[in-house]
């Protein structure tokens, strides 16, 4: 089965910090966009957020176009994805809802026209069960800011066509996202699992007294999280085995994988561990707001990605690696 690649028309289902992501990185591409959320006060604060982020995105670069006038907001789901070329659902993580969102958004969009989840860890077999045309849906999970990240892991269920997965994926390059295909259906995907099993280690080191929240943080910015900005961690490994590779860094460092260093599982988020986190991230928020530092995460973000881009060139090495 063919689907529409010719993308005009972006159908947002949801309007969150993700949805509204989603919507900015499109209205920048120079499409148009189609919005559905049913909470109270949602177009507001949709065009709130878009208006917030569009300096950043002014600042990363536009493409002919693009303007938040054309982004409208419906009443229904099914107005929303009527005339679609391409929807994207970003509602609450709830396997009952997003069931039923689809067989709705299924049966009301054409054939042909491919459907993207933003779940960060359901399955798409499950929740994609009672489909129309269940060949042409797929996950698409994007990360925090989706309109600056590129990261999107594009997952397909058991009925989910090869070509649907290739479509998807060129359409969310389209967007100047790098989309990753992650081959089987796994809970948390990739990048997910990875991000958790750190988020676990670093509860444990809270509820331990070994650590505060902001030295935690500065654990991660002022040491490997430089390095993750433009190289990962089998590459960053590989370079400290010297000349010999990764075969001497997994003889030299391998045995202290033994080690009892972490712990998989979480700890019990009990009232005081919850306490704790919270009074550390306020402290490190200080006379900050949350939008403050939303714009200070912003450019942070521009700045690292076109210093990575610039040095890149200067080595020779492909903007795509």
């Amino acid at each position: 089965m063919s689907f529409v690649t010719d993308i005009k028309t972006f159908a947002a289902l949801g309007s969150g910090v993700i949805g509204s992501g989603w919507v900015a990185r499109a209205l920048a591409n120079g499409l148009d966009v189609v919005a559905w959320d049913p909470a109270p006060g949602a177009e507001t604060q949709l065009r709130a957020r878009i208006a917030k982020c569009w300096g950043a995105l002014e600042q990363q670069g536009l493409k002919p176009g693009a303007s938040p006038s054309r982004l409208r907001f419906v009443a229904t789901l099914e107005e929303c994805v009527a005339e679609a070329d391409f929807i994207q659902e970003s509602a609450p993580e709830t396997l009952s809802l997003k069931i039923d969102l689809h067989t709705r958004v299924s049966a009301a969009a054409r054939p042909d026209v491919l459907i993207g989840s933003s779940t960060s860890g359901l399955l798409p077999s499950e929740f994609y069960a009672n489909a129309t045309h269940p060949e042409r849906c797929v996950v698409g999970h994007p990360f925090n800011p989706v309109y600056l990240l590129p990261l999107v892991e594009v997952v397909g269920g058991a009925k989910t066509s090869p070509d649907a997965i290739q479509a998807a994926m060129a359409f969310y390059q389209s967007l100047g996202m790098k989309p990753l295909h992650v081959r089987k259906e796994i809970p948390g995907f990739i990048a997910d699992r990875l991000l958790e099993a750190m988020w676990r280690e670093s509860l444990h080191l809270v509820n331990d007294g070994i650590a505060t929240t902001g030295e935690i943080d500065d654990a991660i910015r002022y040491g490997a999280g430089l390095r993750w900005s433009f190289m990962g961690s089998f590459l960053i490994y590989t370079l400290a085995g010297g000349d010999a590779g990764m075969r001497h860094f997994m003889a030299q460092f391998g045995p202290a994988l033994k080690l009892p260093w972490t712990k998989l599982e979480a700890p019990e988020l009990t009232d005081g561990l919850i306490d704790e986190v919270v009074d550390g991230t306020a402290v490190q928020l200080g006379r900050h707001s949350i939008a403050d530092l939303e714009r200070y995460r912003d450019d942070c973000l521009l700045a690292v990605q076109a210093a990575v881009r610039a040095t890149k060139l200067k080595h020779g090495i492909s903007l795509d690696e």
